[in-house]
């Protein structure tokens, strides 16, 4: 097998040829990364009988954490969605903060609610606030396009049980209640920060073109009751409490069969499977749909993402395989720098070449997160470091680049304005919150 330089050498051309397939031959992901995987175990020198077992062990491996969990969280986001809770959630956060704060309001409630729904379902659920509250608040419409898009973002990429946090979470071996905690302490500074205050600042500065027709409102279906925003809340919190509920049980009573009790309940996969059950029993008055409807569209989309997130755990797998690991440390070390930048930086520019951040995300952890113990980083700080690099930079071949354009009538221009920048502006936020934490290494749990 080769060894030092090359493997590097080796590494710079698989993801330069990833970079190829996907944004300029546009070969589904799913497809390339599995092909590069297998090719770039071959140019490494990896025995050929080896090959298929490294390649199939890393897809395995990586959805063995997150496999059910994805295919429970979309289903989840798919009932919350059909039942107006999401509406409704939103409704509660923007009255609470007011008419001027409503920018503020909507940023926050992109937050929460990417917390379950996927970023490009939850953008075009609550897309039709964007005209509304313009028009009754005197605030530009860009405004709230950015603290919307943003929210929503930053949520999809900083707090599990999202796919990409939680591939995180489960490669770099941090506890995922405290990743959690965490990643929505980071989440905060950084929604405000790229949502709130730039989208203030960048509304001011640029003139949309506003679509003169009248808006399109959604129509309340007749069929469905209104939920209750107590039980809108309830829904959203369930799992999140659950798994928040074990980490708190071990610290506070260890070996005790309280422990245990929550232990089961609040493991990820079991505290979503009671969610998605609770979902089916007590949100079915407020759903109109059939529920072999919401099954069909919730198992089309979570397909794609569990392949896409199996593939990116096998290229991780061939990578770290091959020793660039130990290559890599030895390079970082005389480099000087710091490792939360380093990972940083890698899953951003990843990030921005291949338009998806779960990609970014699953490949960045998958390389790094095995290296916890000899970088010498606590696996929570380092985990969030990489989900902060997947939050900018998104670019025209990324789904939610058009999602952001088409839903809040942008121009290309204005999207990269808006969208792209102020996403890069809200990473580095995350970035400095992360950094923030780490100045109580040793003293806050995990850190």
């Amino acid at each position: 097998m080769l060894t030092g330089p090359m493997l590097m050498v080796v590494f710079l051309i698989a993801l330069a040829f990833l970079f190829l397939l996907i944004i300029k031959w546009k070969v589904e992901p799913f497809l390339a990364l599995t092909f590069i995987a297998f090719g770039t175990a071959i140019a490494i020198g990896m025995p050929l009988k080896e090959v298929p077992g490294v390649v199939t062990a890393g897809f395995g491996n990586t959805l063995t954490g997150v496999g059910i969990l994805i295919g429970l969280g979309v289903i989840f986001g798919q009932f919350l969605g059909a039942s107006g809770a999401v509406e409704k959630i939103a409704g509660a956060l923007l009255k609470l903060f007011g008419i001027k704060k409503s920018p503020a309001g909507l940023a926050i409630t992109g937050t929460v609610v990417s917390i379950p729904v996927f970023f490009d379902a939850a953008f075009v659920i609550l897309s039709g606030l964007l005209k509304s509250l313009a028009t009754r608040t005197g605030i530009a419409v860009m405004t709230f396009v950015t603290a919307l898009g943003i929210g929503l973002i930053t949520s999809h990429n900083m707090i599990a049980p999202t796919p990409g946090p939680l591939v995180v979470a489960e490669n770099t071996g941090a506890d995922l209640g405290l990743f959690i905690l965490y990643g929505i302490i980071c989440a905060i500074p950084a929604t405000l920060v790229g949502g709130y205050l730039y989208g203030m600042f960048i509304g001011r500065r640029v003139q949309a073109n506003v679509d003169k027709e009248e808006q399109q409102t959604r129509e309340p279906n007749s069929a469905r009751k209104e939920i209750s925003t107590t039980l809108s809340f309830g829904m959203l919190l369930l799992p999140i409490v659950l798994i928040l509920a074990n980490t708190v049980s071990k610290m506070l009573f260890p070996g005790t069969a309280i422990q245990t009790f929550f232990e089961f309940v609040g493991d990820k996969n079991i505290a979503l499977l009671i969610s998605v059950l609770a979902a089916v029993i007590f949100l079915k008055p407020y759903i109109a749909e059939k529920y072999s409807d919401l099954y069909n569209e919730a198992i089309s989309s979570a397909g794609m993402i569990i392949l896409i997130t199996g593939a990116g755990g096998a290229f991780g797998a061939v990578i770290n395989k091959s020793g660039i690991g130990d290559y890599l440390i030895e390079t970082m070390q005389g480099w000087s720098i710091p490792v939360l930048l380093l990972a940083f930086i890698f899953s951003q520019i990843l990030r921005a070449s291949l338009g998806s951040s779960t990609v970014a995300l699953v490949t960045t952890s998958s390389i790094m997160g095995p290296l916890v113990a000899d970088l010498g980083v606590s696996p929570i700080l380092l985990g969030l470091a990489i989900c902060a690099g997947g939050i900018g930079l998104s670019l025209p071949n990324d789904s939610g680049f058009w999602v952001v354009n088409r839903f809040g009538k942008l121009t290309i221009t204005e999207t990269l304005r808006v969208w792209t920048l102020g996403g890069f502006i809200a990473g580095l936020s995350a970035l400095a919150a992360v950094y923030v934490l780490s100045l109580f290494s040793g003293i806050l749990p995990g850190l």
